[in-house]
């Protein structure tokens, strides 16, 4: 059987900021939603009211921790007891790097409260792989001075384009068999009064990719370690706390500038680049964009706090 992979992807920038909120800005936070699932990656300080102006809700199918760096997990608490004080009954699985059952066991204590639901840690390493229906999240190194995490969210191949004239040439009907041999299921007609079979590999072309986004977390630029798995992403999302005047001060404290994600998605042949993670010492990402722009020819975004973005099939 084959997926076929026509949900929709969005990514909600819940919280853009660097390791200080600022009045615009939110400690970091981006949820994915890919069909009917909802992932989030990093949970900062006031995630839960973030969910709330964006309209989201609070239907959260795992999270994902970067680091131990507080403004990346302080708002799984009160997410956790919100979710519990509306009856949530469904398991939540909290991946991250090791210290993630400690994690657990202290959100846990500091609630003073039974939950209606089973907080579940998981341990990531570099290459673990969580499988979801239809894609996949992979964990990868990233350099931050730490044991910390990197997030490639990657969905399974689609079939081929479908050849309608190739199977009505085939004795296939239009109606209900399409959708069958789209499935990847092959299909009995009756052809010159005998039964025929067609297979979907005689009507469908070459497999189409998925889409792909790429969550950085806190981190020196992707490019300057191993990048085999991380090319070719649709959006990647890139620590650049920094703007380029404060190169040395970035690399000091394992963080990335503007121009520095702007070569990694060079490197990796993005097609689009996202600037998070922006330190409270700016009022404007101007600066961010043109350093970025000067070595990366795709779309550069720094996204304000609430923005939403769909990514499309390529094809």
């Amino acid at each position: 059987m084959v997926c076929i992979a026509g949900e929709t992807l969005q990514v909600y920038f819940l919280g853009t900021a660097g390791a200080l909120p600022t009045p615009n800005r939110n400690p970091s936070c981006v949820m994915i939603r890919r069909g009917s699932d909802t992932l989030l990656f990093d949970c900062g300080e006031g995630a839960q009211q973030q969910m709330m102006r964006a309209r989201t809700g609070f239907l959260v199918d795992a999270i994902f921790i970067t680091h131990w760096h507080a403004d990346h997990f302080l708002g799984v608490p009160g997410l956790v007891q919100t979710l519990a004080f509306n009856g949530r009954t469904e398991p939540l699985p909290v991946y991250g790097p090791e210290g993630v059952h400690d994690f657990v066991d202290y959100t846990l204590k500091i609630g003073r409260t039974r939950l209606s639901f089973d907080l579940q840690p998981v341990t990531l390493a570099p290459g673990s792989i969580v499988r979801f229906d239809g894609y996949q999240v992979e964990a990868f190194a990233t350099c931050h001075g730490m044991t910390s995490l990197g997030y490639v969210l990657r969905e399974d191949s689609r079939p081929g384009r479908f050849d309608r004239e190739k199977a009505i040439s085939l004795g296939v009907q239009p109606g209900p068999l399409f959708g069958r041999l789209q499935r990847g299921e092959a299909v009995t007609v009756v052809r010159d009064g005998e039964e025929v079979t067609v297979t979907p590999d005689k009507i469908l072309g070459p497999p189409r990719r998925g889409r792909t986004v790429i969550y950085s977390g806190d981190t020196r630029p992707l490019h300057h370690g191993p990048i085999s798995g991380l090319e070719d992403a649709d959006l990647l999302i890139h620590d650049a706390t920094f703007d380029d005047t404060e190169l040395d001060r970035a690399g000091e404290v394992f963080h990335s500038t503007a121009g520095e994600a702007g070569e990694a998605a060079a490197a990796l042949r993005a097609q689009t680049l996202a600037l998070v993670h922006i330190s409270s010492r700016y009022t404007s990402t101007a600066n961010h964009i043109q350093d970025a722009g000067q070595r990366f020819e795709g779309e550069v975004l720094a996204p304000s706090d609430l923005t939403m973005v769909e990514i499309p099939f390529r094809e």
